[in-house]
């Protein structure tokens, strides 16, 4: 069957399509406001976009009373953020992190997370974390124009932190030691290394 989404109400539309286009990575990002407080959101409106530089993209949805988040309002600010990568072992603090609090105040204390000094930005990453992605805004564009609902943020990642402990025997991160989840519809998350399967990329299409 098809579904008309023009037919829909937003909260309809948003519900089929996060159900349907999974599993979503989440990145767990921490922002340093332009007062110094460290802020800490999960999105699962995220995914890498080229190599070339290595830039990856966020859609920070607004609230529900239309105001922006402030992992926005932090990053358009001190440009500098760190996405961290969520193990399952961190699923139940970064769902904590989730929860609406005032500005000034930290979802790190809230959850009860280790800071980590990042490389070469001062916002911090989650020191539990077995990955780590440190930004710098590159873009940041309210959508749509004329009545934005969220804003896409593209970043270019300048140092990646990866736990020792996560890495195979060729000094690869193995996703199996990292266990990272991911998200899917309504309140649905999965581990991303429950089954994994290999294809090989053919060489060439041959034509005949």
């Amino acid at each position: 069957m098809w579904i008309d989404l023009q037919q829909l109400d937003p909260s309809a539309a948003y519900k089929l399509l996060t159900s349907t286009i999974t599993p979503r990575p989440i990145a767990w990002v921490s922002s340093l406001s332009i007062d110094g407080v460290v802020n800490l959101a999960p999105f699962s409106f995220f995914q890498m976009i080229t190599d070339q530089p290595p830039t990856l993209m966020i859609s920070t949805q607004h609230k529900a009373d239309g105001s922006r988040k402030d992992t926005s309002i932090n990053i358009e600010a001190t440009r500098d953020f760190v996405v961290n990568l969520v193990p399952h072992a961190l699923a139940n603090e970064m769902n904590i992190s989730a929860a609406a609090v005032p500005a000034n105040e930290s979802e790190f204390d809230l959850a009860r997370l280790e800071q980590a000094a990042s490389s070469q930005i001062k916002v911090p990453r989650v020191a539990l974390a077995p990955v780590a992605l440190e930004c710098r805004l590159s873009r940041l564009q309210p959508y749509p124009p004329e009545n934005p609902s969220c804003e896409v943020i593209f970043a270019e990642v300048l140092a990646i932190y990866i736990n020792p402990t996560v890495l195979d025997a060729n000094g690869m991160p193995d996703p199996h030691k990292m266990d990272l989840i991911s998200r899917i519809g309504g309140s649905g998350y999965s581990r991303v290394a429950t089954d994994i399967f290999q294809l090989a990329r053919p060489a060439s299409a041959v034509r005949r």
